[in-house]
């Protein structure tokens, strides 16, 4: 499975969002430090969710990172979060 899938996957079981959009910029990042050939090293995820209502933006980052587990989020070199309840 690839990482954009095991994003997708772990961020559907853990919210239900009512959107749900990762999207893997990795190539516009070339050259750059962290990128990986093949990609899959830079996302941009954008997530919808009623389990964010009442959370601050700290609280819901660190929800979507327990989310994703530390061993996903390790392998992954940068991650543009837009969160909305």
């Amino acid at each position: 499975m690839s990482r954009t899938e095991k994003i997708r996957v772990a961020l559907e079981a853990a919210f239900q969002p009512r959107v749900l959009e990762v999207i893997d910029d990795s190539e516009s990042h070339r050259g750059h430090g962290g990128y990986q050939e093949g990609g899959e090293s830079h996302f941009n995820v954008t997530l919808e969710s009623d389990k964010f209502r009442g959370l601050s933006r700290i609280a819901r980052h660190r929800a979507v990172h327990a989310a994703l587990g530390k061993e996903l989020v390790s392998e992954i070199h940068a991650l543009s979060l837009t969160l909305r309840d």
